[in-house]
């Protein structure tokens, strides 16, 4: 947003230039200083405006971003219409009429839904509207009826192309967020979810509860029967932890045969009731048939009064290898109790 308005406030004084040469005075005198308020307007816009992720931000910034355009649209067409121009400039005057048009196709730049493409392109409307009522002595209603219906499918085009960016952000956001082959999150997005969970349940003094697994004995699945065993192993694994965890659980593949479930609102009964559904779930199958199991560690915020989500991390991490050390195909809770399976 604040590139375009940048551009725009570097690129809008360059007409004046046509202004003088087309118009006569005071016409392109009065332009001109419409033009330098409207490039004053973009400049202070690109400047003003800090980067920022919240959508209202982002919503404040483009009705601005288009009321400056529209705006020197209502005062310059009704303003051509009072002087007697030359061909060459009635052909100019033509462009500024344009300008609403201009205006509604560069939504496409920018990744919009349906209803957004129609509540920016609304202003557009009504201004040509506005424009028509006040020079219906000058042209009749065919014409602005016309451009009325052209500016519609302009609008139209424009939003369909902003919904299509839109859809391509998010798969692009998908895409990088989870793992391809197990469809859980990735590590980083994992952490920065964790980050934000962990904050939460502070603020609103709420458990959070952790799961650390890690597959038993997996290395021998990739050296005996190969990487392409190894992976199904791990997709399936990630489908049936899917199936035993909550709606509002979070799977995060943490690296390799690793994977973390994060349990919002969940104390270490809701943990246990989580482990022992994980357990009666299963993970699957290894390649000769037998079992696929895991070792677990359990932690969570309140039982273990950590300070961070990094410490509730090794917390879980540890009690995952001491699982491991007592025989695997278990789970290791806060407080040390051992969950067979």
């Amino acid at each position: 947003m604040r590139i375009v308005a940048g551009l725009f406030a570097l690129l809008t004084p360059w007409w004046i230039l046509v202004d003088y040469y087309a118009f006569s005075w005071p016409l392109w005198g009065i332009l001109t200083g419409s033009r330098v308020l409207a490039s004053l307007a973009f400049g202070i816009l690109a400047c003003s405006f800090a980067r920022s992720d919240a959508m209202p931000d982002a919503y404040h910034a483009l009705s601005l971003l288009l009321a400056i355009p529209t705006l020197f649209y209502l005062f310059s067409h009704p303003l051509m219409s009072a002087f007697n121009m030359d061909a060459f400039a009635s052909m100019l005057a033509v462009g500024y009429a344009f300008l609403p048009f201009v205006m509604v196709a560069g939504l496409a730049m920018f990744p919009i839904t349906a209803l957004e493409g129609l509540l920016f392109a609304l202003p557009s409307g009504l201004a040509v509207l506005l424009v028509a009522f006040m020079q219906l002595d000058v042209s009749g209603w065919a014409e602005y009826a016309g451009s009325m219906w052209l500016l519609l499918l302009i609008s139209m085009v424009a939003t369909l192309a902003g919904i299509m960016q839109l859809h391509f952000m998010m798969v692009l956001v998908v895409q990088a967020s989870h793992d391809t082959l197990t469809k859980g999150f990735t590590r980083r997005t994992g952490e920065e979810l964790l980050g934000l969970l962990y904050r939460q349940a502070e603020r609103q003094k709420t458990p959070l509860a952790l799961a650390f697994m890690d597959l038993d004995n997996f290395k021998s699945i990739n050296d005996t029967y190969g990487h392409d065993e190894g992976d199904n192993a791990l997709r399936q694994a990630a489908k049936r932890i899917q199936e035993g965890v909550r709606r509002g659980d979070i799977l995060v593949r943490w690296g390799g045969e690793e994977f973390l479930v994060i349990m919002p609102n969940t104390d270490i009964a809701g943990a246990r009731i989580a482990i022992d559904r994980l357990h009666a779930t299963g993970f699957g199958y290894r390649p000769n048939g037998s079992l696929l199991t895991a070792s677990i560690g359990v932690a969570e915020r309140l039982a273990d009064d950590t300070a961070s989500w990094m410490r509730l991390v090794e917390l879980a991490d540890q009690r995952m290898y001491r699982a491991k050390q007592h025989g695997k195909n278990r789970a290791v809770l806060t407080d040390g109790q051992e969950v067979a399976a």
